[in-house]
């Protein structure tokens, strides 16, 4: 009897074991079977900017850390309030870096080592610009470059009651990376700043003048879904050159030419690699097209949120994030 109850005990707690076996808080399974290490840390806090393209970058990276057993927290915050957050390791990781407003910050935080790495980079290259409507090019040709919008009758198009005799230049998020007034300035053009305030009050604008057939001139980026949408032209600035880029990172006005190609990049924390091994490698190999990026912000509409869109994205390219697993 005494050995029956011993092994009735034994088989309870060999039971208990191997339901325990899978329960490791340390370990999660990828979508392809792979066993990967989390770490202690298992919540990781991605930062979103306030543009569209980093809120889908976040979303499929939310999407496949979840994949593998991590729980994701999404924290909004501006270009700027991100690297001390990051550095103090409130926050976890951002994955869309423009660095030709960043110099600044990537020597404060990266290269002295305060805290934030370099994650490598997104695979999407952006560009900042000036844009019009493309029928303001076709009616006047000279607005094809910086050039046409010295002349005051040119710039009287572009007038608002706000600007009165200048013409208005749009601009984004005041939180947005802009150099604008400091090129509208040096190049002695008759304009004026007007800040949209983000980047959806940069797309009504647009489709407002757009439906209008009206002229406007306004800061803009590629990679877009809008170029899908409208067509549109980008002011040919002066060049971009190193003197102008070190004037831009010295903070000292003088800027007056064009942004420049900008290789997105991303960063992280930097305790990210000793507490969440997994999701440090998944998010430093995360990569992806300027297309891929795209596909995803045009999928995302009244109807499906860019989370569901990122989602969709994720389950139809298996072969893409599953390459970026450790």
């Amino acid at each position: 009897m005494r050995l029956r109850i011993k092994l009735i005990a034994l088989l309870a707690l060999a039971m208990v074991a191997a339901a325990c076996g899978g329960a490791d808080p340390g370990s999660g399974t990828s979508g392809a079977g792979t066993e990967v290490d989390l770490g202690e840390l298992t919540t990781i806090k991605l930062v979103t900017n306030t543009w569209e393209g980093s809120e889908a970058n976040i979303a499929v990276a939310k999407a496949v850390l979840e994949e593998v057993g991590y729980t994701v927290e999404v924290v909004a915050l501006d270009e700027n309030a991100m690297w001390p957050s990051m550095a103090a390791g409130d926050v976890h990781a951002a994955l869309e870096v423009w660095p030709s407003g960043h110099a600044a910050n990537v020597t404060t935080y990266i290269e002295s080592g305060a805290g934030v790495e370099n994650l490598g980079e997104l695979g999407v290259v952006g560009k900042i610009g000036w844009f019009v409507p493309s029928y303001v090019v076709e009616a006047n040709p000279a607005l094809a470059t910086w050039e046409g919008f010295a002349d005051p009758a040119n710039a009287a198009m572009f007038a608002t009651a706000e600007t009165g005799d200048n013409g208005q230049f749009l601009a984004g998020d005041p939180a947005f990376v802009q150099y604008d007034a400091q090129i509208i300035e040096n190049l002695g053009l008759p304009f004026q700043v007007v800040v949209g305030g983000s980047e959806q009050a940069l797309l009504s604008a647009l489709d407002s003048a757009y439906a209008a057939e009206e002229p406007l001139l306004f800061y803009f980026w590629t990679p877009h879904e809008a170029f899908a949408n409208y067509e549109l032209t980008q002011v040919e600035l002066p060049a971009y050159s190193d003197t102008c880029g070190e004037s831009a990172a010295a903070g000292d006005g003088g800027v007056d030419c064009a942004y420049p190609d900008d290789v997105l990049f991303k960063i992280g924390w930097d305790g990210l690699a000793e507490q969440a091994p997994a999701a440090h490698a998944i998010l430093s190999n995360f990569s992806y097209t300027n297309q891929n990026q795209i596909d995803i912000m045009a999928a995302a509409g009244d109807d499906t949120s860019i989370d569901e869109a990122a989602t969709a994205w994720v389950e139809a390219n298996r072969t893409v994030w599953e390459a970026w697993l450790p």
